[in-house]
């Protein structure tokens, strides 16, 4: 039999960029029996979450709720909104930006992809610039639609969603915005109504601390405007009778009920801390590990200090270092799980993630485990980043909460 919690001694460290460890809080309220998904209690339960995940969102609009991956809610914000043979243009950001534009291929959607070249290209965020000039070349406006990633998972990039939409509106097109944030959302700032977001998209697994098995479509008046004239086949995924149902909390087919209940306790838990201070939370982590990374001579993998993520960092290993390998001794001494490179950086950098079930000592100890699996693959440091990360949170205290 598969053991899927053995471990010697102590608990296993996942330090991954998602599914981030899920707090003892969400577990417990997941562990309430199952209730009948058409009666009054879960129709209120239902009220409430839809109600609060609006808040994290920052949207007085709908949020659609899926029993699905992140993967889901890309497909769920392409069908509503797009036609077959519909010109979109996305940027490719990393591997999860290439697997969308994959995705839209398939459902017989014409993206355009634009980048920056090689692996540098996946080393930066979105540029602005670049889509703005592309669009004021489509004078006849068959580009429909903008998809770009927020937080790009795959590289620890957070692009300027902000600086999209005003590149946008300068080149005066109508295209539709949709934003994946599945690794963004409730623990870096977000804001879909304030940016002019159309469709966001957003998963579980990742800063609202659950396991994976839900996904979002937090939607625009202009999106399910767009809905009801697009000719996309769709079913499982269709909002409208998603939104029809939802008006008394409830949906047109079986939800992941049991999710929903982890999902309603997250919410509380976000809410209650404060979304700023949450933000604030992570940045800090952020800075400290980024600071373990300066301390050991090596790269992050984001050039653009602006661009940080505070969801994970990514750590270049030097020329000739398998980073895969290093990875592999880090887990099997020291039992802690790191991000891989993936794409274009596989095997060139590994990722670690701060989110989730988090706190100072749990990052301590997923650096002092990097560090000594370095040491022990031979990894030239230039000083100790454990200390260093150390002295940054000593001098740099969150307020309580």
């Amino acid at each position: 039999m598969l053991k899927l919690d053995f471990h010697p001694s102590g608990r296993h460290f996942l330090q991954i960029p998602g599914p981030s460890p899920v707090p003892d809080r969400i577990l417990r309220a997941m562990s309430l029996p199952t209730i009948d998904h058409r009666g009054p209690e879960f129709g209120a339960l239902g009220l409430e979450l839809l109600d609060k995940i609006k808040r994290v969102f920052k949207t007085e609009n709908p949020v659609i709720i899926y029993p699905a991956s992140g993967t889901g809610a890309w497909e769920a914000a392409l069908v509503n909104t797009l036609s077959p043979g519909d010109s979109v243009l996305m940027f490719e950001t990393g591997h999860f930006a290439t697997l969308w534009h994959k995705m839209a291929l398939r459902l017989g959607i014409e993206p355009e992809f634009l980048s920056l070249p090689g692996y540098e290209g996946w080393r930066q965020g979105v540029q602005a610039d670049m889509i703005e000039a592309r669009l004021r070349e489509d004078a006849s406006h068959t580009i429909k639609a903008i998809c770009v990633v927020h937080n790009e998972t795959s590289t620890g990039v957070t692009s300027d969603i902000a600086a999209v939409r005003r590149a946008i509106d300068a080149a005066g097109h109508p295209a539709l915005l949709l934003v994946d944030t599945i690794s963004g959302l409730a623990s870096a700032d977000y804001r879909h109504d304030e940016w002019g977001v159309d469709v966001t998209i957003s998963g579980s697994q990742k800063g609202l601390m659950l396991p994976p098995g839900i996904s979002f479509n937090a939607v625009s008046d202009k999106a399910i405007a767009a809905s009801s004239e697009t000719t996309m086949p769709r079913s499982y995924w269709a909002w409208d009778e998603i939104l029809e149902a939802n008006r008394n909390g409830y949906w047109p087919y079986t939800p992941s009920t049991n999710l929903l209940y982890g999902l309603n306790e997250a919410l509380d838990m976000l809410l209650e801390e404060g979304l700023d201070h949450v933000f604030a939370r992570h940045q800090r982590w952020a800075a400290g590990v980024r600071k373990a990374v300066e301390a050991w001579g090596l790269e992050v993998q984001c050039l653009d200090p602006a661009l940080y993520s505070p969801v994970l960092t990514g750590v270049v290993m030097p020329e000739g270092v398998d980073a895969d390998a290093v990875r592999k001794i880090i887990y099997e001494r020291f039992d802690l799980s790191l991000g891989m490179g993936l794409g274009k950086s596989k095997g060139k950098m590994f990722r670690i993630g701060h989110l989730g079930d988090c706190n100072d000592l749990t990052l301590i100890a997923t650096l002092g485990g990097c560090e000594a699996g370095m040491t022990l693959a031979g990894v030239p440091l230039k000083g100790s980043g454990l200390v260093a990360a150390l002295d940054y949170f000593a001098q740099h205290p969150l307020d309580a909460r």
